[in-house]
């Protein structure tokens, strides 16, 4: 009973050199085993504390953190590497995306949208905003896909080849894309998609998709359509360096349209629709990543956009969808604040191993924001990133139309949060972009 007091102090005596001689050839195997076993206790109750402290400090997230690749400290020497080729020439790939494990608890009447608030605070920069992405990760759905799924199908029907739409040369890359859905999907949500012979079954809406048979039964893109929430755009390269759009299903995009871009190269769609910066500071770095981008490393990235009507699929505010002349000029100026929405897409982009087409899957999640201002931070955030455009992002997000009622409404919900208790310093600890 005496031994592990005796040894504590024996232990603290290990600085005198005479004393420690002394200990060893007094110490019995009895009391090594024991000296051992202390030892033992201390270490694994100092590393339990630890991971107790580490835990109580860390944010609850929706999703683990990924590296920002345009940050050089988190590019390897080999990211985006590819072999070298000729332009315009794909060979096949042996890459099979890992096995998806079912979504946890995934149900279509009860699991929420991601909370994707993908701005910071002031200054703002213009960059492309990739991180990586896990293949889990790849689609994502949740309740509002009944709500999506319905207002797809009446756009098919209403609007057809407008919405969606496949080229010769990009219709391989389009039925490799609908074999991959019908890999994916049953197994992250099982629970909707049931895989069969000829592609796969909608449990819920009852929808039988054969990818199998010619020709199909309609526009390859239209039926990948059916099966997310996403949009989805396909682009190839062609023998002078350039990717083109040659596979486009865009039914709820808001401010752009198909029928506009379908068969651009990549550089012509972002001049064309007056991106910001983009020649200046996208351009060639954007090129370079579709030049060299690899089937086994799909990324993603996150915007957002202010929109003064509550319609998901066309902003009507900017104007009727087949006018020519749609832009912010016509939207109504510091309307109530109950019609503002906060818009914001998470992009995948990722490259199909047979075809070698890129493909950008683009969710869009939509909310009311005074809804999103009741979020802690979100406000004074996003106050604070508005004022932070630039004259050209402004223009382009329309923000001389909504500024002023919308500026003195997150103003005041910030406030609000403040006298209420917020503490701005642990800001960085209640939340990880882009959530």
């Amino acid at each position: 009973m005496n031994t592990l007091p005796k040894l504590a102090r024996d232990f603290r005596d290990f600085s005198n050199p005479d004393r420690v001689i002394e200990i060893i050839h007094g110490v019995n195997l009895n009391s090594l085993r024991s000296l051992l076993y202390l030892s033992f206790c201390v270490a694994i109750t100092y590393g339990l504390f630890t991971y107790i402290l580490k835990k109580l400090k860390k944010p609850v997230l929706q999703r683990s953190n990924t590296p920002d690749l345009e940050k050089p400290a988190s590019r390897s020497a080999g990211s985006f590497k590819a072999p070298e080729r000729a332009a315009g020439v794909w060979t096949p790939v042996d890459f099979k995306r890992p096995v998806a494990p079912p979504y946890p608890d995934w149900d279509v009447h009860t699991t929420k949208p991601l909370p994707y608030r993908p701005f910071r605070n002031g200054p703002f920069y213009i960059t492309m905003g990739l991180r990586t992405m896990k293949w889990d990760e790849w689609i994502e759905l949740d309740n509002h896909y009944l709500k999506y799924h319905a207002d797809k199908a009446r756009r098919i029907e209403e609007r057809g080849a407008k919405c969606c739409k496949t080229a010769p040369d990009g219709y391989d890359g389009a039925l490799e894309l609908l074999e991959e859905f019908c890999d994916y999907l049953p197994q992250r949500y099982p629970t909707l998609y049931e895989k069969t012979p000829v592609g796969m079954n909608n449990l819920v809406t009852h929808e039988k998709f054969d990818i199998t048979a010619r020709p199909l039964a309609e526009d390859p893109m239209a039926m990948a359509s059916r099966m997310v929430q996403d949009d989805l755009a396909i682009m190839f390269e062609k023998p002078d360096g350039q990717y083109y759009l040659l596979a486009g299903a865009i039914l709820l995009a808001g401010f752009w349209r198909l029928e506009d871009k379908f068969g651009m190269p990549l550089s012509e769609i972002h001049t064309s629709g007056d991106v910001p910066g983009f020649k200046e500071k996208l351009e060639k770095g954007m090129m370079n990543f579709f030049r060299r981008v690899k089937p086994d490393a799909p990324v993603l990235r996150n915007n957002y956009f202010l929109q003064v009507d509550d319609e998901l699929a066309w902003s009507s505010s900017i104007g009727n969808e087949d006018d020519e002349g749609a832009s912010w000029n016509t939207a109504e100026k510091n309307k109530a604040v109950e019609h503002h929405w906060f818009r914001t897409e998470r992009q995948s982009l990722r490259r199909l191993p047979r075809s070698g087409g890129v493909v950008f899957t683009i969710r869009t999640y939509f909310h009311p924001i005074t809804e999103i201002a009741q979020e802690p931070y979100v406000p004074g955030r996003l106050a604070s990133a508005i004022r932070s455009w630039g004259d050209d992002v402004a223009r382009y997000k329309g923000r001389e139309r909504y500024q002023d009622t919308m500026l003195e409404y997150l103003d005041k919900k910030h406030e609000e949060q403040l006298a209420g208790g917020l503490v701005l310093e642990e800001e960085a600890e209640a939340h990880t972009y882009p959530f």
